[in-house]
C-alpha cells in the first residue's frame, strides 16, 4: 500500500466535514436565519425554499455515500496496518493514518525520544521496502 492510498481516509474525512458545513449553511438558509447562501441555481417556477430542499436532500445523500466509502477505506487501511509484523511501525501507521495525527503528534505519542522526522522516515522506509 502506498502513502497516497493510506492518506485517502484523511482526505475523505476532510471532504465529509466540508460537506457537513455546507449542509449546515443550507439548513440555516432554509430556516431563514442570518446565513444567506448565494450561487444556488434557480429553476423557473420554483421557490428558493424548494431549491434549498432539493440541495439539502442531494447533499445528505452525498454525505451518506462518502461515509460508507470512509468505512470501507478505514477497514482496508486497518487490515493492512494489522498485517505489519513490526509493532513500532504498526503503531506509527495507526496514529498517522487511522487517527490522522501530525508527524509531531505521532512522535509525541510514541515517546522514547522519537522526533517527527524519525517516525516519518521510519514509515516511509517501511512503505518503500514493502
Amino acid at each position: 500500500m502506498t502513502n497516497k492510498e493510506l492518506r485517502q481516509l484523511y482526505w475523505l474525512n476532510r471532504e465529509i466535514e466540508r460537506d457537513k458545513e455546507r449542509l449546515r449553511e443550507l439548513y440555516a438558509a432554509a430556516t431563514d436565519t442570518s446565513c444567506k447562501i448565494t450561487g444556488l441555481p434557480h429553476a423557473p417556477g420554483s421557490s428558493d425554499k424548494t431549491a434549498l430542499a432539493v440541495e439539502i436532500a442531494y447533499l445528505r445523500e452525498v454525505i451518506e455515500q462518502k461515509i460508507k466509502r470512509c468505512y470501507a477505506e478505514y477497514n482496508k487501511i486497518l487490515e493492512y496496518i494489522n498485517s505489519i509484523d513490526d509493532s513500532f511501525i504498526r503503531q506509527i501507521m495507526t496514529l498517522r493514518y487511522i487517527h490522522g495525527y501530525s508527524w509531531r503528534k505521532v512522535a509525541h505519542h510514541m515517546g522514547g525520544g522519537n522526533t517527527s522526522d524519525s517516525v516519518r522516515k521510519a514509515c516511509i522506509r517501511y512503505l518503500a521496502s514493502h
